[in-house]
């Protein structure tokens, strides 16, 4: 009786570790920061349509833009934090929309995949509205799974795809961090960019960090190589995951965005 008993109390302990790691899953996911639009609007960056519908930031270069990117960030911080991709592209002369997700920077709302993946193709659509062809999207760990899933479904409004640090599927990199929990069964969010990029046919650049202990690079790997031509992997030498940017110069940009947009593709 005292073993099934303490079989009891384990069980039971058991079920509200399981309980409370799939009820605040999203605390583990996402790491939003909160910002007033007139902080991040700074240094050549612009609330992006407008103050009053803002969705980003933008950037334009110097002259006419030769194409718009729009950047989808990872789970933390906010759109602010990543003026560095302004910095390089519009060095390329493209045109830069650092997108924010709801429940990030200013905006309202709560972060899930379902209303950041919805939310990017609205953004997508807007800007291809307003600017039209080429448009690059770029997305950067959890952006890249937001890109992969609105790409895919945005696919004719789309010229390539460039993923940084990403994932094949967000399971795996769970699995990797928290070995003792099922996650394959707890998860809400999924972000399975294997699935969703199966049959996208525009260029995708897949990049990993070669010491990376958050996203390890097999994972990124694991995405190139399921992907259709056309595709590349460009592997970021000693870098880790939050300091790649450290590593790449501006003929690694022009490379990079090269690719994609050749029009041999």
């Amino acid at each position: 009786m005292k073993f099934t008993g303490l079989m009891l109390r384990l069980t039971v302990a058991c079920l509200t570790v399981l309980a409370g790691v799939a009820i605040l899953q999203d605390r583990f996911i996402y790491f939003p920061e909160k910002a007033a639009i007139e902080d991040l609007a700074s240094g050549g960056l612009r609330a992006w349509p407008t103050p009053e519908a803002f969705r980003g930031l933008v950037a334009e270069p110097v002259g006419k833009a030769c194409g718009t990117a729009i950047v989808f960030h990872g789970n933390a911080g906010h759109a602010g934090h990543r003026s560095f991709y302004a910095a390089a592209l519009t060095r390329l002369r493209l045109r830069v929309i650092l997108a924010e997700y709801p429940g990030y920077g200013p905006r309202d709302g709560a972060p899930g995949e379902e209303s950041l993946v919805a939310d990017a193709q609205q953004t997508i659509a807007l800007a291809h509205r307003l600017y039209g062809t080429p448009l690059l999207l770029i997305g950067e760990s959890l952006g890249a799974g937001v890109v992969a899933s609105a790409g895919s479904r945005e696919r004719d409004r789309t010229a390539g795809l460039l993923l940084i640090t990403p994932w094949d599927r967000l399971e795996h990199v769970a699995a990797y961090h928290y070995p003792w929990l099922p996650v394959k069964w707890l998860l809400r969010d999924r972000y399975d960019s294997v699935t969703h990029l199966a049959s996208f046919d525009r260029p995708v650049l897949v990049v990993v960090a070669e010491s990376d202990s958050i996203v390890p690079a097999r994972f990124g790997e694991a995405l190139y190589d399921a992907l259709a031509d056309p595709k590349q992997l460009m592997v970021v030498k000693a870098a880790e995951h939050n300091d790649w940017i450290g590593h790449v110069d501006d003929t690694w940009w022009q490379d990079a965005i090269g690719f994609l947009l050749v029009p041999s593709h």
